[in-house]
């Protein structure tokens, strides 16, 4: 599964969850079996009707998240997590919150 994160720059190990207006880099992360398998960045959000994208994580429940619901994605906020490492830890064990449920 394909999800998105917007970061603070283009680094697997450092880079940190960000505000929506404050992303300068997305984070495509291709989760499956249970582990990351590839974490590759970009510069603008990956548009839903090129890949199919599952789900998007947000810094914060307040963000504008109607966009990525209307294209059919899950959305996420993180609690305390910072770091993509962090992120898709949580993710694992169902730690982030859903946003619009």
């Amino acid at each position: 599964m394909l999800i998105v994160i917007p970061v603070d720059r283009a680094d697997a190990t450092q880079a940190k969850v960000v505000p929506l207006l404050s992303a300068g880099t997305w984070a495509l992360v291709d989760f499956d079996g249970g582990r990351v398998q590839s974490v590759s960045f970009h510069g603008q959000r990956p548009v839903s009707g090129e890949v199919w994208i599952d789900f998007i994580i947000l810094a914060n429940k307040f963000e504008n998240y109607m966009p990525f619901m209307e294209e059919g994605m899950m959305v996420l906020c993180v609690r305390e997590e910072e770091t993509i490492e962090e992120i898709m830890e949580a993710f694992k064990f169902k730690e982030l919150d859903e946003v619009g449920f």
